[in-house]
């Protein structure tokens, strides 16, 4: 090979990963004897070509330092060749980094560039997170007001509604009287599993069960209970070390709310009722008042323009949104559709948060690789220490979903992982919100297995169930999946009631209530075993990773300490922890 460069590897990037502002980096490329010279092509906002110095055996070195302000960086590299033509290697086409090709047209490899001072709530890197949809999880029998054109199930265990209303739009107002007070009765419960952050679905109010249709930022929804019941919640959770973190919905509001106040049902004058109203400025009107910028075209969530300064100033000011909550108990926030905020809205978002506790998490919903995800017309960047703590990792849950459904194999996999271990930051990276299941996709039983009834009318799919066989093999895959999750920097996520082998299609079915007098308890048994395993153990939380795979069908990852010192540079047991995930 003419230029041979593997980005993950220490012989030819050092140090690894992403890196601060200003620090150095140093770069080799092996080259072959018929390359007379070799330049490092790096882009940091202007392009530069830097000759690199001839070492011994063909390799070739430059050391360069990295811009000031965080920023992506992109390089490859160009051998002359002695008739002055030109060989040129890059990074592989799917952009995931490793090791190089030679092309005409190299893809350039990333350095994500991050502020020195970036972290992360520790906490959360080594913690369990628990998620809850909160009607489905626990009742407490409190009386709570019953809502005009809603339908409240009589019995427990029945099967969710499907509720159309135009479209494809599900209008979600089926409710099995799941609340705060439940929730709180039920921490033993958690406690017990090893979980120590409970990040809870909307519970503002609304007029929907799952409640991203918020009718008011400011008031606990009376059917999960009051402000004084979350202050309260909160509380208990932290008498036992657990932390509750809060599904903040900031780019629409609900069509029935204080703010847009289609229907009248509200005392105040909402921007769809009058020009005057203080919250008219909110919105954008096409057609006032029928037609306005609605979230994806659906009618009932009327898009927020972010940048109206009394939206931003209602978000963002002391006692406001953002930084009352978390006065009231929260531990901070999950960001629905964070890439579809402002860049500068997220910055302003982080401040009031951090402002308000300094170890508050803002973690967001992207669903792609956040180092490098284009939205809107732009290449935006989430990890370089000014908008969030972390993500969700969509893209390692769906990685591990197609290795342990025979999709592709282990080799895939660990591609992905050693792909974010060289794009996110550490602080970043070991706060990943790694999941299995969500109130957004199937039951993960159900997409293990290979059967979430796409296929068929969604009315029908509420009655579909697994056969013994196809639910054994959900099960042996569930937990291969926990197992991968445990044994990755990041924290685990237990979506409720996959611990008991809740099974269930798309979204209403993936909704279902959680089987207090059911349920898989052997399933509860091994999660639980994995959980605290990962709770004990400071190489699993934050030691160092490596990642093989001997074979397609089995991945090797290694979580280590030594010399009494973590990779934060904190003090930690020296700890060497193997797990092996295999294809069930």
């Amino acid at each position: 090979m003419l230029l041979y460069h593997h980005s993950q590897m220490s012989r030819y990037r050092s140090p690894l990963g992403a890196a601060p502002c200003k620090a150095p980096v140093t770069f080799h490329v092996q080259a072959d004897p018929s390359i007379r010279a070799v330049y490092l092509r790096l882009y940091d906002g202007s392009e530069k070509w830097i000759p690199m110095t001839r070492e011994e055996d063909g390799l070739y070195a430059a050391t360069v330092s990295m811009p000031d302000i965080p920023i992506l960086c992109w390089y490859d590299f160009r051998g002359e060749k002695a008739d002055g033509t030109l060989a040129a290697c890059g990074c592989p086409e799917d952009g995931m980094g490793g090791e190089g090709i030679l092309t005409d047209h190299p893809r350039a490899w990333q350095i994500t560039v991050y502020d020195p001072a970036y972290d992360t709530p520790h906490w959360l890197r080594n913690g369990v997170m628990y998620q809850i949809f909160p009607d489905r999880f626990y009742a407490s029998g409190l009386p709570h007001p019953h809502r005009e054109e809603c339908y409240y199930h009589a019995h427990w265990d029945e099967t969710p509604l499907l509720m159309p209303e135009g479209g494809d739009d599900n209008c979600a107002r089926d409710f099995f009287g799941g609340d705060l007070k439940g929730i709180e009765e039920k921490l033993p419960y958690l406690q017990s599993l090893g979980v120590t952050v409970l990040y809870l679905n909307p519970i503002f109010q609304a007029r929907s069960n799952h409640r991203y249709d918020t009718a008011d930022y400011e008031r606990i929804d009376p059917l999960l209970g009051t402000n004084e019941d979350f202050v309260s919640l909160c509380a208990a959770a932290r008498a036992m070390g657990i932390r509750v973190v809060l599904d903040g919905v900031f780019s629409h509001t609900g069509e029935d709310s204080v703010y847009f106040n289609r229907f009248g049902r509200f005392p105040s004058v909402g921007a769809c009722q009058s020009h005057q109203s203080p919250y008219y400025p909110w919105y954008k009107f096409t057609r006032y008042p029928d037609q306005y910028k609605a979230w994806w075209g659906f009618h009932t969530l009327p898009e927020v323009e972010k940048y109206d300064p009394s939206y931003q100033d209602f978000m963002f000011r002391e006692h406001g949104v953002v930084r009352g909550w978390i006065e009231k108990g929260s531990a901070g926030w999950r960001l629905d559709v964070a890439d579809e905020l402002p860049m500068d809205f997220l910055r302003r978002l982080r401040r009031a948060a951090k402002a308000q506790s300094a170890d508050a998490v803002v973690l967001g919903e992207v669903w792609e690789d956040a180092s490098h995800k284009e939205a809107y017309g732009e290449m935006r960047c989430y990890c370089q220490g000014d908008t969030l703590d972390s993500v969700m990792n969509y893209p390692l849950r769906d990685a591990a979903l197609a290795f342990l459904t025979g999709h592709t194999d282990a080799r895939a996999l660990r591609r992905l992982i050693l792909s974010q271990q060289e794009n996110y930051p550490a602080p970043f990276y070991y706060s990943l919100m790694n999941l299995a299941g969500s109130h957004d996709r199937p039951r993960a039983i159900n997409a293990l297995c290979g059967h979430t009834w796409e296929a068929y009318p969604p009315a029908h799919r509420g009655k579909k169930r697994l056969s013994e066989e196809d639910y054994r093999l959900g099960v042996r895959r569930y937990v291969e999946m926990m197992r991968l999750l445990c044994a990755l920097p990041g924290i685990p996520c237990v979506y409720y009631g996959d611990e008991r082998g809740m099974q269930g299609s798309a979204d209403p079915y993936c909704r279902g209530t959680f089987p207090w007098e059911g349920g898989n308890r052997e399933l509860e048994k091994t999660i639980k075993a994995l959980l605290w395993q990962r709770r004990n153990s400071p190489a699993l939380q934050t030691g160092t990773l490596s990642v093989d795979a001997p074979d397609g069908d089995t991945l090797v990852i290694t979580r280590e300490i030594t010399g009494g010192r973590d990779v934060f540079g904190q003090p930690a047991q020296d700890e060497r922890v193997t797990v092996t995930v295999r294809r069930a």
